[in-house]
């Protein structure tokens, strides 16, 4: 069931949102200062490919202050625009029976885009 889910997540924009943060994360890396971002969008466009079948969880290491410190500056930077987006996408499919699915396929990476730093995404 997670493999039919994927393929047709893929086809219907799954692929898209990907590479928009496959090409940010690559932009990020171009500056020392932005790989550590980068790194966390390249975590966001591989849960962005495939999505069913993995979640987010928090890291046992995450509570240290950079981990607070750059999930602010996170936010500052963007991070709270991508999580609205993903949001409003996942609130837009939850109205019909057959978005649901991807409806909170968007509200888990909510959740990876309001704090990316200290999360790791598992196979479920």
């Amino acid at each position: 069931m997670n493999i039919l889910g994927n393929l047709v997540w893929l086809i219907f924009g799954g692929i898209i949102i990907a590479i928009e943060y496959f090409i940010g994360s690559i932009l990020l890396m171009i500056t020392i200062v932005g790989i550590p971002f980068g790194i966390q969008t390249l975590k966001m466009s591989a849960m962005a490919i495939w999505p069913f079948g993995r979640e987010t969880r928090v890291q046992s290491r995450a509570s240290g202050c950079l981990y607070i410190l750059m999930n602010i500056l996170w936010l500052l930077c963007g991070g709270l625009w991508i999580a609205i987006t993903h949001f409003v996408f996942g609130a837009i499919l939850c109205i019909t029976i057959i978005g649901i699915p991807f409806g909170l396929q968007h509200f888990k990476l909510t959740a990876i885009a309001l704090s990316p730093f200290g999360r790791d995404i598992v196979n479920i």
